[in-house]
């Protein structure tokens, strides 16, 4: 998000801070200055998911086989330049930055509701105006960035703050994203994402140092001015008043500039003209209007220094600031201040946190522990020496963690920074996880909760990472370090425990890639949810099978009679069961390669669209296959395997014109806690556990890890 107010004001007020460049021409200049060094751009991939996400059709679920292509086009025409890339993915939700993103999540709840309305009353996908990422998006781009070769790496913190340190640690060609907190770092060049011609080349520069020269600033003080104006770390009411303050008293407030843009330049004004007179004389909080404020504020200004470099605005250490991750926190709040950061972890760990929800929608914007649980997990601290960049002193900085094996967490981070993992780092050094928002329709009642479908699933995991030898569940050092013979088969047993499906290893294994991972989701989501029918399951064999054989031209060249808000939200759910697979994948030591639930391997959004509506009308299979004999084969072998599994739970898969004739057709809306029941639609309770000992679960085997 950046700076409140900095990108418009740039762009209408200050346009000569926008030079247009030419990335050929650039790297050019680059080789002949630094011979024998390879011009690297720094992406901030999360800025850019939207500029790469190219596809017409976004609503149906995503269409991977397309996205694909275009990254991998983006890549090739850098790669042709000469020019090499290096992505970062964020990696954490930084504690002071959580309030900011709780408030994005709520936000996005609102316009997918908006959304929802428009398909219902239209029956097609909305304009690009209302456009709205297909759920795993940045997850997938990871895998995706791996498989074309590129370096691609995670965050310990919030990206920027990394991308901003590498660009200007290893004299990178610049950064591309589109964030303006990049114009408030002293770091490399600063290139915009959104004004990128990728035939050409051609994009926006927005330089740093001509944002100053009309400002009034030298880039030192560009730190103290974000803040004052308001960004991720310091809510924008909190210096509101000192704002209008300094606009009252501003002299040269411009009539061709908006509110907005005179307000910088008033703040900017007062920097310059009041706080340099006294700077180095007194101390900032004597100068500014921080009160209760004060530790929040210093921890804002000091998030932009960069290792190495020094603020002129700290003459002395601010008390009860430490550093952690390379920047400067607070370990200490006010208690007389009215400003909270939310603090939010997973109510599936028992961690005694706060779940944040929003109560009209299906939305989880927290996710949080197994209530049930009895596990008590381990926190250690591990002691690292920090360099404070305010202060030339070293000092201890405490690590606390989940759990105490330290040889655990260096493989957990390691994978974490390599972008191999997901999710796991964040469990095991903090406990806390990120449940982002999807394409669900808070409105339709017959349809659980995506994050709460695949709740039991992420709880295993937990007991996984954080049990210890509860429940019979394998070490993590048996499942991740171990070489002995026959590991893989232990890692596969473990992933299989964490879908509750060891019972159908040998059916499973019998397939082939991609075809496993595509079994062990449905067979898990038909278990989960009664709510789905025959159906929905011949459309998602269906349309995995024809992809297989399927062009991007011929996927790009789909047309679909009209969208159905049922399937926009099967599709968004089993591409977040696909996201679930790569935890459980990582968790449990990487039985499967990556590319067996890749969802350009398994899942098209339009296509699988195109077999719902088909299977909706009561198309025979062999239509839904395309009369091709083979898959009509290999349609039945995995619809068989699914009906068995669930049979044997008790849940047989119905057509919906039966399920239509024994059924009301409302199927009340439970709560967050329910089992499947006769009434119900998802027994994904929160109290299931590695015994899982809810209604419907496997009585004949209460103890899903007594093998080992």
């Amino acid at each position: 998000m950046g700076v409140r107010g900095l990108q418009g004001f740039v762009g209408s007020s200050c346009p000569h801070v926008c030079t247009a460049v030419n990335f050929k021409e650039l790297a050019e200049r680059h080789r002949s200055e630094h011979p024998g060094c390879t011009p690297t751009v720094v992406v901030d991939a999360m800025c850019c998911l939207r500029y790469w996400y190219t596809p017409d059709s976004w609503i149906c679920g995503g269409q991977w086989r397309e996205y694909f292509s275009s990254l991998r086009e983006f890549v090739k025409t850098f790669t042709t330049a000469g020019i090499k890339l290096i992505f970062f993915f964020d990696g954490m939700v930084e504690q002071n930055k959580r309030d900011e993103w709780v408030k994005r999540r709520l936000k996005n709840n609102r316009e997918i509701a908006r959304i929802f309305h428009y398909v219902k009353s239209h029956k097609e996908q909305p304009g690009r105006n209302m456009f709205f990422i297909p759920s795993g998006l940045a997850i997938f781009t990871r895998f995706a960035l791996k498989t074309l070769g590129q370096e691609t790496l995670c965050s310990l913190q919030e990206a920027d703050y990394e991308v901003a340190s590498y660009g200007l640690q290893n004299h990178c060609l610049g950064i591309l994203g589109e964030d303006t907190d990049y114009l408030i770092y002293n770091t490399c060049p600063y290139f915009s994402i959104s004004e990128l011609c990728l035939e050409s080349l051609d994009t926006i520069m927005l330089c740093r140092e001509k944002l100053c020269q009309s400002l009034g600033l030298s880039l030192c003080d560009l730190p103290l001015l974000a803040c004052l104006l308001g960004n991720d770390i310091i809510p924008e009411g909190m210096f509101e008043s000192f704002r209008y303050k300094c606009l009252s008293s501003y002299t040269s407030v411009r009539e061709n500039f908006d509110k907005k843009g005179n307000i910088i330049l008033a703040v900017a004004d007062h920097i310059s003209k009041v706080l340099h007179l006294h700077q180095g004389e007194k101390k900032l909080e004597e100068m500014l209007p921080l009160g209760p404020n004060r530790a929040l504020f210093y921890k804002g200004v000091a998030s932009y220094i960069l290792p190495g470099q020094k603020s002129p605005w700290f003459f002395q250490k601010p008390k009860g600031v430490v550093t952690l991750n390379k920047q400067v926190v607070s370990m200490c709040t006010d208690p007389d201040s009215n400003q909270k950061l939310l603090i939010g972890t997973d109510s599936e760990f028992n961690l005694e946190a706060p779940m944040c929800t929003d109560p009209d929608s299906k939305q989880e914007v927290l996710i949080c522990t197994d209530p049930e649980s009895t596990q008590e997990a381990s926190i250690c601290t591990h002691p690292e020496i920090k360099q404070d960049p305010m202060d030339t002193e070293p000092e201890i900085k405490q690590q606390v963690t989940m759990v105490s094996d330290p040889e655990i967490l260096k493989v957990a981070r390691a994978h974490h920074v390599q972008a191999e993992s997901y999710l796991v780092y964040n469990v095991l050094s903090s406990g806390e996880v990120e449940c982002g928002n999807s394409l669900e329709d808070a409105l339709d009642r017959t349809l659980p909760g995506q994050a709460q479908v695949y709740r039991p699933v992420r709880q295993r995991v937990y007991s996984l990472l954080l049990g210890g030898s509860q429940g019979g569940t394998p070490s993590l050092k048996l499942l991740w370090l171990s070489t002995e013979p026959g590991i893989q088969v232990r890692r596969l047993d473990a992933l299989l425990a964490c879908f509750d499906l060891s019972s159908l290893k040998e059916e499973l294994q019998a397939l082939e890639s991609p075809f496993q991972a595509l079994c062990c989701l449905l067979i898990y989501l038909f278990v989960q949810v009664d709510a789905l029918c025959l159906e929905d399951l011949h459309a998602f064999i269906a349309q995995a099978l024809c992809l297989q054989e399927k062009s991007t031209a011929q996927l790009m060249d789909l047309q679909l009679d009209h969208v159905d808000p049922r399937a926009v939200q099967l599709g968004s759910l089993l591409v977040r069961g696909l996201t679930t697979l790569v935890l459980v994948n990582s968790a449990c030591g990487f039985p499967w390669t990556a590319a067996d639930f890749m969802p350009w391997n398994l899942f098209d959004g339009k296509l699988f669209h195109q077999k719902y509506l088909q299977s909706e009308k009561g198309h025979a299979v062999a239509v839904l296959v395309e009369q091709n004999r083979s898959r009509l084969t290999t349609f039945h072998t995995l619809k068989s395997i699914v009906c068995k599994a669930c049979v044997k739970e008790n849940r047989p898969v119905v057509s919906r014109r039966h399920w239509r004739a024994h059924h009301s057709g409302r199927w009340g809306r439970q709560g967050s806690s329910s089992h499947r029941t006769s009434s119900g639609h998802s027994r994904s309770g929160q109290g299931q556990h590695w015994r899982d000992q809810g209604p419907g679960s496997r009585q004949h085997e209460p103890d899903q890890w007594r093998r080992y």
